[in-house]
């Protein structure tokens, strides 16, 4: 009979798994609610995908000087605003730290907006070089109008703002009103009989003229637009812009799929290599599995951008929770047969094998949270792409160490623990082996018969 080898013995040689025992456990139910949510989570809000991913393009705008919170928000909203009204319907704007704002459109090419986002969008009025309307007068805009080559933006102003250029327009019939929008004339209509009688009027409208129809209607979207979406709060500058076709990041996605498929072909036949038995083989790879649908649940509910670098991040965290996991085995494992597999004496190996768990994750830790502070603050781009990876990477180990490992080390408990029948005749045989004694199987009566003649 051909020798077996050690691990294989042990988990062979080891008590049934009470599988009741194990799903009642506290931690397997937390671990299996988790996985029910995260799954409801990504059936219902989605994975926010990188634009390497569903293909579109990049533009990366930079604030004249760092701003706080509030005006970052400010600015976010305004450009949102501009990019739906103007149409544009996938479209997502995300401050990059405090000076940059990084917005990604899909089914639009980006020249078509890089001048909306670029237009800081402050709107000026005057008469005779005083101020008789600004942006903030505007309450609402009308839709716009083209005849031939001349194009006409209708809108309404507050009360306030209409008493003031009455008062600037009262007996100037004739007069210029210079219209600005960033300091570049768009409009110099005259005031009309019917301004210049001192009486306040809500209704005003921009309007000029272009070389063509195209280019009148064009001028008169983008003019709508600015006034409907009101002003930066900080003039802004369009740094870089990127494109990625909807193909090729059709083609990243397959391949990072693909390498994500592989990755675990080749960890499962490393590991039956290691263990020879696929009792070890399938708790490891359903753990994995499990960690990659939270790390997945995760991104769903914060609306993390799941991008290359991302990705590079959940395999890296998986690899990590491969090699906690063998730790674990390998430590209840070690020293061959005659190494006792009570319950208690499980417990402590698992205990010994977390600690140096925890210790790994804490330096890993370590490690990676200055590529996500110089991530985070140096914006989406270039080495702040480093950023995603260094998020997933934390957040697959915080899971790992907190939920799915905790989980693996009592099924290896109950897995290779043996009940108290069987830890009181192994404790026999090695107290046998030590001392060279039979063990006593009752105490003999004292009668005559025993007695010395």
């Amino acid at each position: 009979m051909a020798h077996e080898p050690w691990y294989t013995q042990m988990v062979h040689g080891g008590s049934q798994m009470n599988f009741k025992e194990f799903i009642k456990d506290y931690r397997v139910i937390l671990l299996i609610v988790l996985l029910v949510a995260s799954i409801g989570a990504i059936s219902t809000l989605g994975i926010q995908q990188g634009l390497d991913l569903k293909g579109g393009s990049e533009i990366q705008l930079q604030l004249a000087q760092p701003v706080d919170t509030g005006t970052m928000d400010k600015v976010t909203n305004v450009l949102d605003k501009r990019l739906n009204a103007f149409g544009v319907s996938d479209v997502q704007v995300r401050a990059s730290g405090n000076q940059s704002v990084i917005i990604e459109i899909a089914g639009v090419q980006p020249q078509d907006v890089a001048k909306l986002v670029g237009t800081p969008g402050v709107f000026i009025a005057t008469i005779d070089n005083q101020t008789a309307l600004n942006g903030t007068d505007i309450t609402t805009v009308k839709p716009y109008s083209v005849t031939g080559n001349t194009w006409s933006v209708p809108f309404t102003v507050t009360l306030q703002g209409a008493q003031t250029f009455a008062k600037l327009a009262d007996g100037k019939a004739g007069t210029p009103v210079n219209m600005y929008l960033d300091g570049n004339l768009v409009s110099s209509p005259e005031i009309g009989a019917d301004l210049a009688n001192g009486v306040p009027s809500t209704d005003v409208q921009v309007s000029g003229t272009e070389n063509s129809s195209a280019q009148a209607q064009a001028q008169a979207k983008n003019i709508q637009v600015v006034l409907e979406s009101g002003a930066l709060p900080v003039s802004v500058s369009i740094v870089g812009i990127n494109s990625v076709s909807a193909d090729l990041g059709s083609q990243f996605k397959t391949g990072a799929l693909v390498a994500g498929f592989l990755a675990l072909l080749v960890i499962a036949i490393i590991i039956f290599i290691r263990y020879r038995t696929p009792v070890l083989v399938l708790p490891i790879m359903i753990t994995s599995i499990a960690e990659l649908i939270l790390i997945l649940g995760v991104a769903s509910v914060t609306r993390w951008n799941i991008d290359l670098a991302a990705i590079a991040g959940i395999i890296a965290a998986i690899g990590t929770g491969v090699d906690d996991q063998i730790i674990i085995t390998d430590e209840v494992l070690k020293k061959g047969i005659q190494t006792k597999r009570t319950i208690t004496a499980l417990k402590f190996k698992i205990n010994n094998a977390f600690f140096i768990i925890f210790a790994s994750a804490a330096t890993l830790i370590a490690a990676m949270l200055p590529l996500a502070y110089v991530g985070f603050s140096r914006g989406a781009t270039g080495i702040g792409l480093l950023s995603g990876f260094a998020f997933t990477t934390v957040v697959g180990v915080l899971i790992g160490i907190f939920i799915t490992r905790p989980v693996y080390a009592k099924f290896i408990v109950l897995l290779l623990g043996k009940d108290k029948k069987e830890d009181k005749s192994e404790e026999a045989s090695v107290r046998e082996k030590r001392t060279g004694k039979q063990p006593k199987k009752g105490k003999k009566g004292k009668g005559k018969k025993g007695r010395k003649q």
